[in-house]
């Protein structure tokens, strides 16, 4: 084999270089496709910001998003392999596990979102009666029938809070109440052409109903319907997890930096939503009314809901929303949120 002389070396270092360098660059610029699905609700604000903000795709991520209207459709989705990450409520995060398929909580996005809303004459029904059964009673004397309440589909977390609510906090007669599954477009669609007489549901469709229907009043605050009940959660596939942890530790610190945004310039995080949902299909005054709201109280840290979780799931399995119980702990991986604030 020739030898190659100190000059030629010199001559060449330098292309080598260069070529690294673009080798480098190209590597950096190469994005990895996550798909992901999501509901177009303020739980998942978080996702919202990280990418109508380009931070997914400065860091290498390319988010393949697909709207669902609920989440037992994701759940779905996810069994059949079609899904990298869910954006999902922790109930439906649980049935997941339950049918087998393996996935973790990596972080979660909020606490005590879901509110009981009212309109029409259970409204006037509560102003006569405070106290929550005597209302719901009187109206089925005055109605000539049960309350029409209108929720996402059975065991998901607007689901299950309202059946704890009605159950084991106003202890209401099961004669005297309707629950209506259904996905969230149709539950606010329902509520403001008053084909429903309440709704058991998330931002920002509560303060939209409150804006647009005069009648509409909250009936039950998130924190009277079930105290510090775990809402939506970032849940991955344990393949992708094993596969690719580089770009779930990058999703799970931009999920962290969005919620600090959010708190830090709510004002801006508005400006966020609107433009990702759609400028002229959402009001931006009631955004930043929802974002703001009771009901959105965003965080990050997996490790706050897992207690709440156990409650949950306990409760789901009393009405029957989900048969087979999961080990909780299982259910969750800390490590990605715990590298992203400094403490793994």
């Amino acid at each position: 084999m020739a030898r190659i002389d100190r000059r030629t070396l010199l001559r060449l270092a330098p292309l080598a270089a260069l070529a690294a360098l673009r080798s480098g660059r190209a590597r950096a610029q190469q994005q990895v496709p996550l798909r992901v699905g999501y509901i177009s609700i303020f739980p998942m604000t978080q996702l919202f910001v990280m990418e109508g903000r380009g931070w997914t795709r400065g860091v290498g991520l390319q988010l393949i998003l697909k709207r669902f209207s609920s989440g037992p459709p994701m759940v779905e989705a996810l069994a059949a392999g079609a899904l990298d990450v869910a954006y999902i409520g922790i109930g439906p995060a649980m049935l997941a596990r339950a049918r087998g398929v393996d996935v973790k909580v990596v972080a979660a996005n909020v606490i005590e979102q879901v509110a009981l809303v009212g309109r029409g004459a259970l409204v006037e029904a509560f102003a006569a009666m405070p106290a929550p059964a005597a209302a719901f009673a009187r109206f089925r004397e005055t109605a000539r029938r049960p309350a029409r309440i209108a929720t996402l589909p059975r065991g998901a977390v607007p689901d299950t809070v309202l059946r704890h609510y009605l159950q084991e906090v106003a202890r209401i007669d099961d004669r005297d109440v309707e629950i209506l599954g259904m996905g969230e477009d149709e539950v606010q669609a329902r509520l403001l052409a008053g084909t429903v007489d309440a709704g058991s549901i998330v931002e920002p469709i509560l303060t939209t109903v409150l804006v647009r229907d005069r009648s509409a009043r909250i009936l039950a605050s998130p924190a009277r319907m079930m105290p510090q009940h775990p809402g939506a959660v970032v849940l991955v596939t344990s393949a992708v997890i094993a596969q690719n942890r580089v770009a779930v530790a990058k999703l799970v610190d931009l999920h962290v930096k969005a919620t600090e945004a959010v708190r830090a310039d709510p004002d801006k995080a508005t400006a966020d939503i609107v433009e990702f949902l759609g400028r002229g299909m959402v009001d931006p005054a009631v955004m930043r009314r929802a974002l703001t709201s009771e009901a959105t109280n965003l965080i990050a840290d997996p490790g706050l809901i897992v207690e709440a979780t156990r409650l949950l799931q306990a409760y789901q399995q009393r009405f029957g929303a989900q048969p087979t119980s999961i080990d909780i702990d299982a259910l969750f991986d800390f490590s990605f949120y715990k590298l992203a604030v400094g403490r793994g």
